[in-house]
């Protein structure tokens, strides 16, 4: 009994940071604080990222989240607010949850930017109505080399995405279960 008291009590602990890290980013993203976000977290990838800006000038629309919050205590969630672009200006605003369950206690945030390369990529995305990653289509993680460009790479999958951390980019992450819904900011 007593243990089943204490995991019950993390849960409760896990629902309480999660909604109030999620609360702190719904009353904080109206469509200009989104905008002004992507755009910063685009600059930081065309910075950051030998060959970014030429790579993301062959997509045709890019998918930014600038700030996507994880928080958990055993049981945790993400929750982030973002901007799809075509050509450059934002045409819909997206918001983009998962769930975890394993070992983890604290809150993170990371960015992430989704670039969809094919015409029929982004309109399957667009025409869902809530759109599963590892369900609905898949996001191909791009890996290369220190030093290398990212007009080396060969991209061949339809939707690519990145993850930034506080230290820059990350590797090895997956996007799998991540869920995206179009919102009204």
């Amino acid at each position: 009994m007593h243990r089943k008291s204490a995991f019950s009590h993390l849960l409760v602990a896990a629902s309480f940071l999660l909604a109030a890290t999620s609360a702190s980013t719904a009353f904080a993203s109206s469509a200009e604080e989104i905008d002004i976000k992507a755009d910063g977290a685009l600059e930081r990838f065309e910075t950051e990222v030998s060959g970014g800006k030429e790579f993301l000038s062959e997509a045709k629309g890019v998918l930014v989240f600038p700030s996507v919050v994880k928080a958990g205590l055993i049981v945790g969630g993400e929750h982030g607010k973002g901007a799809l672009r075509i050509g450059g200006k934002t045409v819909e605003y997206y918001s983009t949850t998962a769930g975890s369950i394993g070992l983890q206690a604290g809150a993170q945030s990371k960015t992430e930017i989704i670039v969809f390369m094919t015409d029929d990529a982004l309109q399957a995305f667009r025409s869902s109505k809530g759109w599963e990653a590892g369900v609905d289509g898949n996001i191909a993680v791009v890996e290369w080399g220190t030093g290398q460009s990212l007009t080396t790479v060969d991209a061949q999958d339809p939707i690519v995405g990145f993850v930034f951390g506080n230290k820059g980019l990350m590797f090895d992450l997956s996007f799998e279960g991540s869920k995206f819904n179009k919102i009204e900011p």
